[in-house]
Order: C-alpha cells, then sequence, then structure tokens
C-alpha cells in the first residue's frame, strides 16, 4: 500500500463507477475517477434522444459538477489504454495513476457476433454519440425521401430495420413508428410519413425474452397495432447500405439500427483476466479477480452470479447495487471492519416502454402493461434522473410530447451526411414544380401545386 491514504481509482462513470466514487465520500481515502468523456449519462433513455424526444443535456451531466462537493475525488478526462497489475499503475495517454485499490466499471459495447464490417451501416445504441448519430440518420431518410422522384427510392428510405427484440430494440421501434405515425405527417408535402415501415427483427421465438411470456406478447400485440412490422425467428445474415439480408429473404432499407447483442469492453485483456463469451470479466462472489484482492470488476463488465445461479444482468440498478458493494468492501478494509461477505443482487423488476400510453413493468409476481404500466415506467425513470433540472425538464417533455404528439429535439447538426446531402442536390437539378399531396384533415385544401426552389 502506498504511503499516505489509500489510493483508490475508479475507471469508468457509468452507474456503477459513480455509485462507488459516490459511496466512498466519507471513507479516508483519495478517489480518482477517469473516464474518457466529462459527463454521466442515463442510458435506459438514451433511446429517447435517438428518436428526437430529448435532447442529450435532458439525460447527462458534467462528472465534475455531480462530484463537486466531494473533496477526496478527483476527476480525470483520459482514455486508459493499459494497466500494470504488478505495479499497481493505470496507463492513460501520457499519465499514469498509481491505485491501492482499483474498480474496472468500463461497461460494454455492441457485439455483431463476428461481423464487425456490419457496424458502418447498423450502428448500436450505447453512447450519446450513437443516439445523435441514430437521430441524424433517421431524420435524414425522411430528408432525402422527400427530395427523390424516385417511388421505389423512396420506399426504401422509409423503411427502418430495428434489429434486436429485447428492451432497446422494442423501444427504438415503437418511438420511430411514433415519430412516422404522429410527429412528422403534417409537416412534408411530397412524401406520406404515414407509409414508413418499421420492421423489428428478432432472432428468438418471441420478444423481450427475459420478461415473462404475457408481457412479451403485451408488447408483441402493441407494437403491431401501432404499425410496426414484428418478424420473429430471423436471423439476420448479412447488412449493407441498401439493406439487410434474412435468411432467405431481403429487406430494402434505408436506416439500420443494431440492438441484438453486446460484448463487454477491454477490461479483461487489460488484466489477463478469464472472461466469458461476452467479454465480461469472471470475478469472485466479492467482485474481485482472483488472485488479486485490490482489483474489483462491476457492472456490464463483470461475469457474477445471483442467488439462483444466474448471471446478473447489464442493467443499471445491478450496476448500482455493485458500486455501494464494492464501496462498502473497500471501507471495510481501510476501516478494519468486518467485511460485508459476498455481493448479493436483488433484481428489482424489469421495465420496457413500447410508445405512447403503453409500456410493460414486471415487479416479482405484479405485471402492469399499458398506460398503467407507461406511468409506472415514467415515474421511475424520471426517479432516477439526477438533479432536480432534470427531472422538470423530461417530465415536461413527455407531458408536452404526450398532449401534441411532438418532439422538439428534431435538429439534423452539422456532419459529412448533410454536407454530401447538399453536394448531391447542387449536382442535380431540381424539378420547378412539384405536386403537393396534402392528406385529409389539415388546413390546407386535398391537392394542389407549390413552386420549388
Amino acid at each position: 500500500m502506498t504511503a499516505g491514504r489509500p489510493k483508490v481509482a475508479i475507471v469508468g462513470a457509468g452507474f456503477g463507477g459513480l455509485t462507488a466514487a459516490q459511496s466512498l465520500a466519507r471513507v479516508p481515502v483519495d478517489v480518482t475517477i477517469i473516464d474518457r468523456h466529462n459527463y454521466h449519462y442515463f442510458q435506459p433513455l438514451l433511446y429517447q434522444v435517438a428518436t428526437a424526444a430529448l435532447s442529450p443535456a435532458d439525460i447527462a451531466w458534467p462528472i465534475r459538477g455531480i462530484l463537486r462537493r466531494q473533496k477526496n475525488t478527483t476527476v480525470l478526462l483520459a482514455n486508459v489504454t493499459s494497466i500494470d497489475a504488478d505495479a499497481r499503475i493505470i496507463h492513460a495517454g501520457s499519465i499514469s495513476v498509481p491505485y491501492d485499490y482499483l474498480v474496472l466499471a468500463t461497461g460494454a459495447t455492441h457485439s455483431y457476433f463476428g461481423h464487425s464490417e456490419w457496424a458502418s451501416v447498423a450502428p448500436g445504441l450505447k453512447q450519446i454519440e450513437d443516439a445523435t448519430a441514430i437521430r441524424r440518420k433517421v431524420l435524414l431518410a425522411f430528408e432525402r425521401a422527400e427530395l427523390t422522384d424516385n417511388h421505389d427510392e423512396q420506399r426504401r428510405l422509409l423503411t427502418f430495420v430495428v434489429v434486436g427484440g429485447g428492451p432497446t430494440g422494442v423501444e427504438l421501434a415503437g418511438a420511430i413508428a411514433e415519430v412516422a405515425h404522429h410527429a412528422l405527417p403534417a409537416e412534408f408535402r411530397r412524401i406520406d410519413p404515414h407509409a414508413a415501415r418499421v420492421i423489428l427483427i428478432e432472432a428468438g421465438p418471441r420478444l423481450l425474452p427475459t420478461f415473462p411470456e404475457d408481457l412479451s406478447a403485451y408488447a408483441h400485440r402493441a407494437l403491431e397495432s401501432m404499425g410496426v412490422e414484428v418478424r420473429t425467428l430471423a436471423r439476420v445474415t448479412d447488412c449493407d447500405k441498401a439493406g439487410v439480408d434474412l435468411e432467405g429473404t431481403r429487406i430494402q432499407a434505408g436506416t439500420i439500427i443494431w440492438a441484438a447483442g453486446v460484448v463487454a469492453s477491454p477490461a479483461a485483456e487489460w488484466l489477463g483476466a478469464e472472461r466469458d463469451r461476452a467479454g465480461r470479466v469472471k470475478v469472485e462472489p466479492d467482485l474481485t479477480i482472483p488472485g488479486r484482492p485490490e482489483i474489483f470488476v462491476i457492472g456490464d463488465t463483470a461475469s457474477v452470479a445471483d442467488a439462483t445461479g444466474r448471471t446478473v444482468p447489464g442493467i443499471a440498478p445491478a450496476a448500482k447495487q455493485m458500486g455501494r458493494y464494492v464501496a462498502d468492501v473497500i471501507a471495510s478494509n481501510v476501516e478494519n471492519r468486518t467485511s460485508p461477505g459476498p455481493f448479493r443482487y436483488r433484481h428489482q423488476g424489469d421495465l420496457a416502454a413500447i410508445g405512447r400510453k403503453a409500456a410493460v413493468v414486471k415487479l416479482n409476481s405484479i405485471h402492469l402493461t399499458g398506460f398503467i404500466g407507461w406511468l409506472f415506467w415514467g415515474f421511475a425513470h424520471i426517479y432516477f434522473l439526477i438533479g432536480l433540472r432534470n427531472r422538470a425538464v423530461v417530465a415536461f417533455s413527455w407531458l408536452w410530447n404526450y398532449l401534441t404528439y411532438q418532439r422538439g429535439a428534431r435538429l439534423i447538426i452539422n456532419s459529412p451526411d448533410t454536407q454530401r446531402m447538399a453536394r448531391d442536390e447542387k449536382m442535380r437539378p431540381l424539378p420547378t414544380s412539384v405536386e403537393v399531396s396534402h392528406r385529409p384533415g389539415r388546413d390546407q385544401p386535398r391537392a394542389g401545386r407549390a413552386d420549388w426552389r
């Protein structure tokens, strides 16, 4: 152990890492938290950023701001490249951080099951950058469809494929359907956003495989009632810019989103530790690496069994429980107290939103669906947000969306995609006029013409 107070290094400021740091606030240790971003974000609501319901600032907070009153904690914006476990030193770019205790909470990323080349055409949703990129891709699909006169190309551009029928896939599919069918129809003149196809693909026999069958069946029915095409027992064999290949068929699509699997961060590689098929570090019951009692692995990076023998799921409540537990173990060692014993995971329930007024909730033996489930889902997520401002902003945004069907974060930030699109449009002549077909119920007449300049 180094001279002076024990040094605790935490790599990753997600749910697990941040909870561990906060739980050590009154312990006589010096904490250093390292993350490659300067913010902590609420990952369960990333899909709402991706579908323009919320802006990134609504679900993210500066790490330094969260920990500003915690005098024993230093925050470093750096990218960890390696760990010397024997010397107890973390290497992060040009800096080296010594430690007495190390907590790895580096999360997970997308798994393409051996097809990493699909990542460029089928982005996943794990970071805020992923969410804004997907938002841009979805909104640009409608803009490009508005510009083309080719009906086959319009149909392809307005086809959205979501791969993976877990909670993220279900939530994304429902939200994209709402954008197409409710938020955009009054705003376009050359296309009918109602005609957009949203297709949810699941390789297994049912959606939400970790939920009870009755909730899975409800989610399936609810999505179909929203216009989502649900395809189960459908395995993706290839992806490219023009669409998705399934076994025996092909779907021409302009937008593909990957929500089918995750793989842990390279923490196991840094340490040479044993890992499972998903790349998670196999840890002891106290969340330490075998033979390294000073190194803890938590959250999506850890593979640990619960009381029933099942692997603890990679969800926010589990990561937070691990963070508190690890802080308690470190505090017990530092203060010469009795160790808290092995980690015991307490499952608090499963939740997934399907769309406006629809969600599924499992709380032990209690199952909630429909509007009641949606209300519970909303209150639960608002409760776990950080700060009064964010809770108020998100609650108001959801109320506004509910009452008006509008989504206020529909911004296409300038990007290589938009720049390339602008160049393409400059190179081809546009029609001098276009036929405008207004749908029933609008203020405008049924049909008319508009100058295109």
